[in-house]
């Protein structure tokens, strides 16, 4: 049961990041965020209110709320590194959230193993090899590299606060209930003093109607990724369940080589793989 969940979450994180990152490419990142995190916290305050979820309010919440702070700008950074970056080399970086849990880890006492300090060394050349050097061509731009790490920043923090906001499962539907609405009112506030100074809160042919299924299956299955994810932690080791999470970086990269026909230079793939395989070793260490 522990595989079969956490296999689930690779496949709707994977297909959630590459759901966003396209409708990026055409549609202000923030307003992507807002709408998809709108549609999600909509069909989770339902959820709460079937289930009872509001009975769980507690303290604990002010988790949920600080996870929604961080969570609009870890994913406006992370839509904006796949509109500005190959997917195949933006999504493997992404993993490298799982570096937040250890460094908390080490801030408490804990000293990493040898596995995890050989995650840590692979991890980070994996960083530097992604964005070239090339001795022909352009590497990726340093911008879609470094809004990348902020996005892995943001989700690892995100990802330890929403683990303390809840023990239980309607705790949890709660918790992440708050946390969407903190979003949409975050992602709300940063959209409208983007329009203040300039900048597009819609695409030039105004809202793309079209699209909100799109958006909204980016938004649903963000949060049903969060669910199966738990599911599989309580049935099972939490570190099987990591290893086989984190390995949502191949369905997005699949993705964009299906849909996309992206094709990654030699040195930028090696560099994905290697962040890729760090991630491994975090998580297993």
């Amino acid at each position: 049961m522990t595989a079969f969940f956490a296999l689930a979450t690779s496949l709707l994180w994977g297909l959630a990041d590459f759901g966003g990152g396209l409708l990026t490419r055409r549609t202000p990142a923030l307003m992507v965020v807002v709408v998809s995190q709108g549609i999600a916290a909509t069909v989770l305050g339902v959820i709460v209110l079937a289930t009872g979820g509001f009975s769980e309010a507690g303290p604990r919440l002010w988790f949920a709320f600080a996870a929604g702070l961080v969570g609009p700008v870890a994913l406006f950074s992370f839509y904006k590194a796949l509109a500005l970056g190959p997917m195949g080399v933006v999504s493997p970086l992404a993993t490298l959230s799982v570096a937040v849990p250890v460094g908390v880890g080490l801030l408490l006492g804990e000293r990493p193993g040898l596995m995890q300090v050989a995650g840590i060394a692979v991890a980070v050349t994996g960083v530097v090899l992604a964005g070239g050097p090339q001795l022909k061509g352009a590497p990726v731009q340093r911008q879609a590299i470094l809004l990348t790490l902020v996005a892995a920043l943001g989700f690892g923090t995100v990802f330890a606060l929403i683990t303390e906001a809840s023990r239980t499962v309607t705790g949890l539907f709660l918790a992440l209930f708050v946390q969407r609405l903190t979003n949409v009112g975050a992602g709300g506030i940063a959209l409208f003093a983007s329009v203040r100074r300039g900048g597009e809160a819609l695409p030039a042919g105004g809202f793309p109607w079209t699209s909100l299924p799109a958006l909204a299956f980016v938004g649903l299955a963000d949060v049903a990724a969060n669910g199966t994810y738990s599911v599989a932690a309580q049935h099972g080791p939490i570190t099987v369940a990591a290893v086989l999470a984190s390995l949502y970086p191949v369905v997005t990269a699949l993705a964009a080589r299906g849909f996309l026909r992206e094709r990654l230079r030699g040195i930028q793939a090696a560099g994905a793989g290697l962040a890729l395989v760090g991630t491994l070793l975090l998580a297993t260490g």
